[in-house]
C-alpha cells in the first residue's frame, strides 16, 4: 500500500502532468508573467462553469475578502456577522478594516452559520454576513438571504472551500457556491479542490458595478492606468497559476466525483460499524463537494483516536482546534453574538480524515478498518 497523505498533491500532479508542464512552459517561454491573456481565459471558462457574470481574479483568497469588504464602503465599527468555528481569514479581514466580527454559532451537525442565530446577533451598526461554505457545501442560502433583505444587509461568501457545490432554493432554482450574495470570494490555495500551485483567488459578482468596484480596488484602486478614484491594493492571479487552474478546471468535475465516491466509501463502513462517531452531514438543499471529510467523535475520544492513528502511518487534521472567540488576537475585538456552545463543542470534537482525489480503495479500506477496530 502507498503511505497515506492528508493530501496528495505530486500523484495528481503526475497524471496531468504533460498539460501542465506545456501550459507552464508556453508562460515562461513568453515572457508575460502579469496579466497575461491566460489570466483573462481562464476568468471567462471559471465564469462559464459557475454561471455567474463576472470572476475577478486575485492574490489568494483573503484578499478576496478583503476587497470584497473594502467595496462596500463601510465606516470603523461598522458591524459583520461572521461564524465563530471558522479559518481565521473570514474574521481577521474584518478586523484588519477596523470593523467588528460579530461571531455567532454554528448549526452542530453542518458547521455552518445557524441561521436560526443570526437575527438576535443584529444591532444598528450591522451592515453585513460573511457566510462561510465550510468543508465542501454551502450555508443555508435561502432563509440567509432573506434575512440580509429584511435588514437591509450585504451579503459576502466566503467560498474558499466549496467550489462546485451547488444550493437549490425552495422554487427550483439552483446556484453555484459563492454566487447567491452581493460578492463571493474563492482561494485557489494548493490543497483546495480547485487549486494552483501556489496562492491565488477570485471575487464573484453578477453586478456590473461591483464588478468595476472590484476591479479598480485589485489595482490599485485604478479606474485607468495611472488614475486612481480610489484607494486599492495589489492583488492579482499571476499568469503562471492562470494557466495551472485553467487545466485543473477541466478536471474539476471529476475531482469533485472521485471525491464523493471517496466520502460514501468512508460512509458505508463507518456509519454501520462505528456507534461513537459521527460523518458529515448534508443538507438536502446543498450537493457536498468534500474539501474535506471531518467526522465528530464522541466521548472525548478525538485526541486519543487521532494519536493512535498517527501510529498506524494515518494523517489527520483538527479543522479548527480554537473557535475565534478563544483566539489570543480577537480577545478584545470581536463581539459575541450570542451562545457559542456548538462552536466550542466542535473545537473539542472535529477530526479530519484524508481526503483528496488520488485516495484508493486499499487505503480508504486501511483507514476505516483502524478507526473501526479502535478501543
Amino acid at each position: 500500500m502507498r503511505p497515506i497523505q492528508m493530501v496528495d498533491l505530486v500523484t495528481q500532479y503526475r497524471r496531468i502532468q504533460d498539460q501542465i508542464d506545456k501550459a507552464v512552459l508556453e508562460v515562461i517561454r513568453s515572457g508575460k508573467y502579469i496579466n497575461g491573456n491566460a489570466v483573462q481565459v481562464f476568468s471567462a471558462e471559471l465564469s462559464e462553469y459557475l454561471r455567474v457574470k463576472h470572476v475577478i481574479p486575485c492574490a489568494n483568497g483573503t484578499d478576496a475578502l478583503q476587497i470584497a469588504l473594502m467595496a462596500l464602503d463601510l465606516q470603523p465599527g461598522d458591524e459583520v456577522i461572521v461564524p465563530a468555528f471558522t479559518f481565521v481569514a473570514s474574521a481577521e479581514i474584518i478586523a484588519l478594516l477596523k470593523l467588528t466580527p460579530v461571531l455567532v454559532d454554528v448549526h452542530p451537525r453542518t458547521f455552518n452559520l445557524d441561521i436560526d442565530k443570526i437575527e438576535a446577533a443584529i444591532s444598528s451598526r450591522t451592515k453585513a454576513i460573511v457566510p462561510v461554505h465550510l468543508f465542501g457545501q454551502t450555508a443555508d442560502m435561502e432563509p440567509l438571504m432573506q434575512i440580509a433583505k429584511k435588514y437591509g444587509l450585504y451579503v459576502v461568501e466566503d467560498n474558499a472551500q466549496s467550489i462546485g457545490s451547488v444550493y437549490t432554493f425552495s422554487d427550483g432554482t439552483r446556484k453555484q457556491a459563492g454566487t447567491m450574495g452581493d460578492i463571493g470570494t474563492l482561494s485557489f490555495f494548493p490543497s483546495k479542490n480547485l487549486g494552483g500551485y501556489g496562492d491565488g483567488g477570485a471575487l464573484l459578482t453578477n453586478d456590473d458595478l461591483w464588478e468595476r468596484k472590484l476591479r479598480m480596488i485589485a489595482s490599485h484602486g485604478q479606474s485607468q492606468k495611472y488614475i486612481h478614484k480610489m484607494i486599492g491594493c495589489n492583488s492579482r492571479l499571476d499568469t503562471l497559476q492562470a494557466v495551472i487552474l485553467k487545466v485543473k478546471l477541466s478536471y474539476l468535475a471529476s475531482y469533485i466525483r472521485k471525491r464523493k465516491k471517496t466520502a460514501e466509501k468512508y460512509n458505508a463502513e463507518l456509519e454501520s460499524q462505528v456507534n461513537w462517531v459521527e460523518t458529515p452531514y448534508c443538507i438536502p438543499v446543498s450537493s457536498h463537494v468534500y474539501h474535506q471529510y471531518t467526522l465528530k467523535v464522541k466521548h472525548n475520544r478525538r485526541d486519543d483516536l487521532q494519536k493512535y492513528l498517527k501510529t498506524k502511518g494515518i494523517p489527520t487534521m483538527v479543522y479548527y482546534p480554537l473557535p475565534l472567540h478563544y483566539q489570543p488576537a480577537f480577545k478584545n475585538i470581536v463581539k459575541i453574538g450570542g451562545d457559542l456552545s456548538e462552536s466550542e463543542k466542535l473545537a473539542q470534537s472535529v477530526l479530519s480524515l484524508p481526503m483528496h482525489t488520488e485516495l484508493d480503495n486499499e487505503q480508504i479500506r486501511y483507514i476505516t478498518s483502524q478507526i473501526v477496530g479502535y478501543e
